[in-house]
């Protein structure tokens, strides 16, 4: 979309959409108490999730969504299962199971919001117990927090990877509420090592990069789910302006917010027409693919973030990028038969597996609309 934007911000259209969404909550709720959403079934069989074991990287979002609709009504059946969710993530956490860098995705949208909701003792000390886990995975050497994998274990290298940013509010937040500065200084040292080799010097990103974990020393780029490793994956992209807006929130160091907002910049430079990004920035309205409605949603709720950190006049921008994409999402991507559990279609996960529903999506998008709509109890 060419400059500038001018997409009003239409909060009774939010208010609709909201509501919407919450009648599929409410239909869906008690199929999802301790398996959870992740990607939906082929378009073929409906746009319909499935639950899934407690054991994936994205187990959190649904709870997030129930707890994002218990914010915005006020409603407490939307808080029927918080018990549930506590038994299951508390279970994760005890077995180990997915230990890697996901643990802010994981508990800050359980542990953390649910803590700062409604006081809830037991939330609270859910996510500090998976804050001290997520800094158990800090390379000293290297500076860095390993994704995936046996900490210090490589073949020969370990990864570090750009989703990583979205992670470390669980660390800040437990740095603030316990005092302990370790939390603080491992999620502001891994983001700037991020800054360091994921962000190349004109602001697009590496999904990964490969890291010595002998020496810490960084070795080379490379991508996991992008259409190659020299190119731009779209949801890295806004996991990059999301992530360092997030930091900057907490650290008002400059670097951060630089990083976000040029990196912004760079993802409205790769907007199409319909402002619904491309999964790789490879590939535009001239040279199609698919799109990722799931970059989409992040990147709305980045500017957005990016939009309570800067002056009126950048706000003022960057509220109408969000609005303008939030509205590119519902015209042409918003499943409204309420049959079908999904809310967004043509999400990407893996480019292989082709469009489907995806609930981190579904997530971001919600919380793009309440940011929209209201004063927001802040949940990372």
């Amino acid at each position: 979309m060419s400059e500038p934007f001018t997409c009003p911000c239409d909060v009774p259209l939010y208010r609709l959409i909201s509501l919407e969404i919450e009648e599929k909550l409410r239909r869906s709720a008690a199929a999802y108490t301790d398996r959870f959403p992740h990607v939906s079934t082929i378009p073929q069989e409906g746009l319909n999730y499935t639950p899934e074991e407690n054991n994936l990287w994205t187990n959190a979002f649904f709870p997030g969504m129930m707890l994002l609709a218990y914010d915005r009504t006020g409603d407490e059946n939307f808080l029927k299962y918080t018990g549930c969710y506590l038994d299951s993530f508390e279970n994760r956490l005890k077995k180990r199971i997915h230990i890697s860098h996901d643990l802010g995705f994981l508990y800050t949208l359980t542990g953390v919001a649910l803590y700062k909701l409604t006081g809830n003792v037991r939330a609270k000390a859910m996510a500090l117990r998976a804050a001290g886990m997520l800094a158990e995975r800090y390379n000293e050497k290297g500076r860095y927090i390993q994704a995936w994998g046996e900490f210090g274990v490589g073949n020969p290298y370990v990864k570090i990877i750009v989703d990583t940013m979205l992670n470390l509010p669980l660390l800040f937040w437990a740095g603030e509420t316990t005092g302990e500065k370790r939390y603080t200084e491992i999620a502001v040292a891994h983001a700037h090592t991020c800054a360091d080799y994921l962000v190349r010097d004109d602001y697009t990103s590496f999904h990964t990069y490969l890291m010595d974990p002998a020496t810490g020393k960084a070795v080379e780029g490379r991508t996991h789910q992008g259409f190659h490793d020299d190119s731009t994956w779209a949801r890295g992209q806004a996991w990059v302006v999301t992530g360092f807006a997030l930091a900057y929130r907490y650290t008002k160091e400059p670097r951060f917010l630089e990083v976000s907002k040029k990196a912004a910049e760079v993802f409205i430079q790769n907007l199409p027409a319909d402002n619904v990004p491309y999964w790789d920035f490879s590939f535009n309205d001239r040279v199609p693919d698919l799109r990722d409605s799931s970059a989409g949603s992040i990147f709305a709720c980045g500017m957005l973030e990016l939009a309570d950190q800067c002056e009126v006049e950048e706000t003022e921008r960057f509220r109408a990028v969000a609005c303008a994409v939030v509205r590119g999402l519902y015209d042409h991507y918003f499943l409204h038969n309420p049959d079908r559990s999904g809310i967004l279609t043509d999400g990407i996960y893996h480019r292989v597996h082709g469009p489907t529903c995806t609930v981190w999506g579904d997530y971001f998008f919600y919380e793009a609309l309440i940011r929209l709509q209201k004063d927001w109890k802040h949940f990372w």
